[in-house]
Parts: C-alpha cells; structure tokens; sequence
C-alpha cells in the first residue's frame, strides 16, 4: 500500500505538471481479499490491489476532471492534458468557491492492523465453519469473506492535504434447502476481521432456513411488522438524502414548509427517535474529512423526534451565512457513520409484544419512487414470518413493499438493540430493530 510519504510525492508531481492556478488530486489505493463460496465449497478466493488518481483542474470557473490507474509520469501528464482540455470546453460554475487551504483534521480510528493484512487463512475458518454447519443439516450454503484496506489521499495547489488510512471486513451467508424451496441469510460487518461470529451467522441463516419451508401467501396489505437490524438500515439509510439544506429551502424535501421555510427544530418523530453522524463512534469510525474536505464532524439529524440540524455544504453555507456540514447522505466508509439510536430491548422481545405483524429479515432491490417524499419500493427476502400473539407462527412468501423512511420513522411505536449491518445493497449503519405499525405490503412475489 502507499504511504503517506509516497501519496504526498506522487500528489505533487501530479499538482506540478499543470499551469492552472486551481489543481486537486484525490489518490485512492485500495487492497481487498475475498473469499466466495457456493454449493457447500470455495468457489473464488481474490486478491486485488488497485490505485486511482482523480485529477481536477480549475481556472475562471471552468473545471475539467479526469480520472488514472497508471500512475507514471507519461499517464500523469497524459490526464493532465485531458483535464486542461475538458476545463477550456467547460461552462463556467458561478457556484464555485475558492479551493481550500491547509486544514487541520481530526484523527478517526478506523483501522485494525491485522485486518487489513488479513488473507486467506484468517478467512476460510469463518466459511468452513458456516459449510460444515450446512452440511450437517444437509442444506446449501453460499456467501462472501472479505476485508479491505483503503489509504486516501487529498492534496490541492492552495496547500490542502489529508491521508488517511481504513480498513474493514463483512461475512454474509445464504443457507438453502437442498430443494431450493427454503433460504435463510445473516451477515455481519465489522472493522476488526476477529470480531466476525461465524458460528452465530450460520445458526441464524439455518434456523430462518428451517422456518421458512413452504411458505403461504398473505393477503396483501397494511401490517405491523417487526424489522430486524438490517432491515431497517435498508430502509432508514435513505432517510438522509432528504436534510439536504438547499433542496429543503427551495421546497424539495419532506422538511419543506408548504409556502416557504422548513421543519428545522420541529418535532417530527416520536420522542425515541434519533438519527446522527459520529466518525469517532469506535463501533463504526469513518474519515476525518467531510465531502467538501472540511474537518469532519460529530452531527445530529434528528434528536428525540426533532429535526435538529439541516446539511449545508460549502457554497450553500457561503450564500446563507451559515456554518457548512458534514454531508447527511454521506454513510457506510465515506464521510459520514450513520447512527440511530436504539433501545434495550432484544428482537425476542419485541416480537412477543406484537399481537398480529410479520417479522421483515431484510430488503432488496430497493428503488426511488417519490424524491420529495423519500418513497421507496422493494422486496422482502430470506424469511418473512407471521406473527401471531407474541409468537412466529407461519412462514409467508416474499412481498413488495412501498414505504417511506420518513413514514416508517412516524409509525415506529418501539425501538431494539442497535448494532451494526450492512444491507446487500451496500448501505451500512449503526441500526436497531424496531416494531412499526400500518407498513404497506401491496404484492405478493414468488421469488425465494
């Protein structure tokens, strides 16, 4: 990987081999090893190593941008040439600010040495573990090992410069009758590769596997449902593209007042509701700078069902005077680390509070369908159950779903333990379970 010395030498050269009074360089360097398994076996074990160099050059508001892998100096000089180029055909950015100079970040610790040098050997005793639980009781297992180890680099003419160092790792299992009639999915992220608990994902997947043979159909409809951790992060997560500042007060988002203004400081939530931004959170770190290379920030969207804070980035703050923020839609290994808050109570709990409702593992192929409103649909996948009396009861076939995040947050009537997932979209938060009423279920899907 590239130390600090060698990305701020390479940076450098790239910020010299261009005469426009605005240059800056983004290097990422990027290590991951991975291990795949299907069928009860390893199918793939990877490992890779790339770099990328973003280029940006400016000069009377026309930027041109180009991106490398190559980084010698015919390559370097090569995307130079390109970028200079695009910039003279470029319109002119009346919004752009003057590039940034020296800043002083904060430290954020999210790198575990022994992960991020992990290979396959302090892999493949997690996926034998999760195989030979499968085939003890005579199911299929597939799934994904991997960790990575990130190295970020920002440096610009005005004197900007920021390296900073990740890693990360997540294990992700879908055990299935031999049939193909039943499937059972758990997964895990986690920082250090160590704290991964295979043993618990492979009872998880097996005994939703086992539950949920032959499911029926339900009537489709409005039902309470109890979300698992995951699941809500699949939805919730989506909830920040609405705190965006400037789209708020040109009556955009769901916080827009009809008229003008927005719910700034208002209650919206229940009491128990609170959503915010922690990168020095050790449960889930992420980088000291913000999307706009400002120093990052601890921030709170959303305390105790008000909204506390709206996301300003850096032209938006200049042109209303107030202070820029972090990005709220910023999440997982960017600027941001996504948190809401939890309760105590275990998801055994919450479902033997629930007289009539399902029980959601998780979604997928989630997809817009109102920005304004944040509306969402999806699917259900790898067990959905009845609730009935406090007790699962009957395994149910897949639906659609259409909710929003800021819908589902209003309906929510009690929260679990909070721990931190990541869908399979990609999304990861620190997320509770939660129990919420009246979610629109609209479909029925025949997908396992």
């Amino acid at each position: 990987m590239i130390t600090r010395e060698e990305a701020q030498k390479l940076c450098q050269q790239a910020l010299s081999l261009t005469s426009f009074p605005e240059c800056h360089a983004t290097l990422t360097s990027s290590e991951q090893a991975y291990t795949r398994f299907a069928n009860n076996g390893i199918t793939t074990a990877s490992f890779n190593l790339r770099h990328s160099l973003s280029i940006v050059v400016t000069r009377e508001g026309r930027s041109g941008s180009v991106s490398v892998n190559d980084l010698d100096l015919p390559s370097l000089k090569n995307a130079m040439k390109q970028a200079e180029e695009l910039a003279a055909i470029a319109p002119v950015n009346s919004e752009r600010l003057p590039a940034l100079g020296p800043q002083e970040f904060p430290a954020t610790f999210d790198l575990d040495e022994r992960t991020a040098a992990a290979r396959a050997p302090e892999m493949i005793p997690h996926v034998k573990t999760i195989i030979d639980a499968a085939l003890q009781e005579k199911m299929v297992a597939a799934g994904l090992i991997e960790r990575t180890h990130r190295v970020t680099t920002i440096a610009n003419k005005a004197g900007l410069f920021g390296y900073h160092r990740s890693s990360d790792s997540q294990l992700t299992t879908t055990i299935r009758q031999r049939d193909g009639s039943s499937s059972g999915w758990a997964g895990q992220p986690s920082m250090k590769l160590a704290a991964l608990d295979s043993p618990s994902l492979a009872r998880t997947a097996i005994e939703k596997c086992k539950r949920w043979k032959n499911p029926q159909k339900l009537t489709p409809g409005n039902y309470t449902v109890v979300l698992e951790p995951t699941a809500t992060g699949d939805l919730v997560r989506l909830i920040t593209n609405g705190f965006s500042a400037r789209n708020t007060e040109e009556g955009r988002t769901f916080l827009s007042k009809r008229g003008g203004g927005s719910l700034l400081g208002e209650k919206v939530f229940p009491e128990f509701v609170t959503l915010r931004m922690d990168p020095f959170d050790p449960r889930q770190p992420s980088s000291p700078w913000t999307n706009d290379y400002l120093p990052n920030r601890a921030i709170t969207w959303i305390d105790h069902g008000k909204i506390a804070n709206l996301a300003y980035d850096r032209y938006w703050a200049w042109k209303t005077g107030q202070p820029a923020t972090p990005a709220a839609s910023s999440f997982g290994r960017g600027a941001g680390s996504l948190i809401m808050e939890g309760a105590d109570a275990t998801l055994q709990q919450l479902i033997a509070s629930v007289e009539r409702g399902l029980l959601v593992t998780h979604l997928w192929y989630i997809r817009p369908v109102n920005p304004q409103t944040l509306q969402q649909t999806g699917l259900t996948r790898d067990g959905l159950f009845l609730i009935e009396n406090g007790e699962i009861t009957t395994p149910v076939m897949n639906m659609r779903f259409l909710e929003s995040p800021v819908r589902l947050l209003k309906n929510t009537q009690r929260l679990g333990q909070a721990v931190r997932v990541r869908g399979l979209e990609g999304g990861i938060m620190i997320a509770p379970a939660l129990i919420a009423k009246d979610f629109p279920l609209p479909s029925i899907s025949d997908a396992v």
